[in-house]
């Protein structure tokens, strides 16, 4: 339905890991580019347990095969131990491997195999805006870029069970967490903070638990690709400046379930911060699938002064406002950041459908924003 980005078919390397969170379409994806290649499913739950049992079952059913052939296992993570038999495999059959999966998390706790380092890795984002024909930005808003969740009306169902099944259930296990009231409150409680500066002794006081606890579940977040960091901006000139980073869920939607927040309204602040989210996915997704070197970060002084996203080293500085008429007011924190990095490139993101240029800042249209961004005149 979705015409994917990511031409993994043309970056193909002896082994290459294809990372991304559940429900992304990685499986969908693999199943179009390569439908008559060799699959391993190890959500299957037999396939599963007999690798567990024997991981040499699975040189032997592929000991026959020509030089070159590619192979696919998808879950990897869930029998890590198929990495020795994948790097035999590679080393003395000269076969070529796919690793698909939702989490490096057991990959670094049970195995040490990195395959002589001969892996790519490959990371897979929700949908884009560029994959959808006529995208609906009000609805990217509301219900997320998770593609079961983009492509109804109302995503509430579906995202219930997203949290239920899979943040709540196999997050857990991989965790290991024992107490799971805390770490439900956990998940609540980072919600509330995506896209806000991390407090661990904040959060840690909210949920009840400890910094170590609170840093300790990030990390798990981060390891299971259901949350990222935006780190602060610290090369500072005149004003002294926040140095904490920012956190992120991977999908503007499961923030949305998790804090409740099922019928968005333009003006609010809660619609703001939904928007602000989700033209921040889209950035990172356009850095992820151009394998670009660019850093992103955010800006703020101690002063409470900031500019949402910084590219490179002050190359670019982009605001985004939900408004969808600019005033002055909208352009103040971007002419105090050009006070100290006068050569930056000033961008202005909103949902005023008349892009401009105002003085030396560029005022986009969300998706005139969106456009340039996937044609490469944006970073």
């Amino acid at each position: 339905m979705y015409r994917r980005i990511l031409e993994l078919d043309r970056k193909l390397d002896d082994a290459t890991f294809l990372l991304g969170a559940r429900q992304t379409g990685k499986s969908t994806l693999l199943k179009e580019l390569f439908p008559e290649t060799i699959y391993f499913d190890l959500l299957n739950t037999e396939v599963r347990r007999r690798f567990q049992r024997n991981p040499e079952l699975f040189r032997e059913l592929l000991h026959d095969k020509q030089e070159g052939t590619l192979v696919i296992i998808d879950e990897i993570a869930k029998v890590p131990e198929l990495l020795d038999e994948v790097h035999w495999l590679m080393t003395n059959r000269s076969l070529r491997f796919i690793l698909c999966g939702s989490s490096a998390r057991k990959l670094k706790k049970q195995s040490s195999n990195t395959l002589g380092g001969r892996a790519i890795p490959m990371y897979f984002f929700p949908l884009v805006s560029a994959e959808i024909p006529d995208f609906d930005i009000y609805r990217a808003i509301q219900n997320g870029m998770i593609p079961r969740h983009y492509m109804v009306d109302d995503a509430v169902r579906r995202l219930r069970a997203y949290v239920d099944v899979y943040l709540k259930e196999e997050i857990k296990e991989e965790a290991l967490v024992r107490d799971v009231v805390l770490f439900e409150r956990f998940l609540e409680v980072a919600a509330i903070s995506s896209g806000e500066i991390l407090n661990y002794g904040n959060i840690a006081s909210d949920c009840g638990v400890s910094a170590k606890t609170v840093a300790a579940y990030f990390q798990i977040l981060y390891d299971t690709l259901v949350g990222y960091e935006v780190p602060a901006y610290t090369k500072h000139i005149k004003r002294k400046l926040v140095q904490a980073p920012r956190f992120y869920y991977f999908d503007v939607g499961i923030v949305n379930y998790l804090l409740g927040r099922t019928n968005l309204k333009r003006g609010t602040d809660e619609f703001g911060h939904a928007f602000e989210h989700l033209v921040i996915q889209e950035i990172v997704a356009y850095l992820g699938y151009t394998e670009s070197n660019e850093r992103l970060s955010y800006w703020r002084t101690y002063s409470g002064i900031e500019v949402d996203l910084i590219v490179g080293d002050a190359r670019i500085a982009i605001e985004i406002k939900s408004t969808d008429e600019v005033k002055t007011k909208h352009k103040k924190n971007l002419n105090i950041f050009a006070e100290e990095h006068p050569n930056a490139r000033k961008i202005l993101v909103s949902l005023d459908k008349m892009s401009r240029v105002s003085g030396d800042i560029e005022l986009f249209y969300v998706l005139d924003f969106f456009k340039l961004l996937w044609e490469g005149a944006v970073i």
